[in-house]
């Protein structure tokens, strides 16, 4: 399980493709997904930063004290979706769907100021991705 300071060992992480690491790069709202301890889900737009070691953080202002946090210090299941819409005419979609285990940091970073200090890295377990060039397997 990954809450707290200590380091995360969800298993091996899935590497993003080229493909999706431009695209992620591209981009900066996401829909973050986490389960609440009723088994409701929880969906909420956030700011990501996609790291060179393949996690992604997720920063906001107050972490610590949101749903979200509390929904993950529960159960670690997370999903990060990303996605846009390129044309409605004709209609073309792209985006990257990522599931995996969030594990809680508190302490400093650097994201900004205008971030708490507590901050979510996601660890990827599962990547789906469309529209974009290079296609998964």
């Amino acid at each position: 399980m990954c809450a707290g300071p200590v380091a995360c060992d969800a298993g091996p992480m899935t590497e993003f493709s080229e493909a999706e690491r431009a695209y992620l790069g591209s981009q900066r709202l996401g829909r973050l997904a986490t389960v609440d301890p009723g088994g409701q889900p929880q969906a909420n737009p956030v700011g990501y930063f996609p790291q060179p070691d393949g996690t992604i953080l997720v920063g906001g202002y107050a972490m610590g004290t949101t749903k979200k946090w509390r929904n993950l210090q529960a159960n670690p299941k997370v999903a990060l979706v990303v996605d846009d819409i390129v044309s409605v005419r004709p209609w073309t979609v792209r985006g990257v769907d990522i599931r995996g285990e969030a594990e809680l940091l508190v302490g400093p970073h650097d994201l900004g100021p205008q971030f708490s200090q507590e901050v979510i890295r996601i660890h990827p377990g599962k990547i789906h991705s469309w529209g974009l060039e290079e296609q998964r397997p």
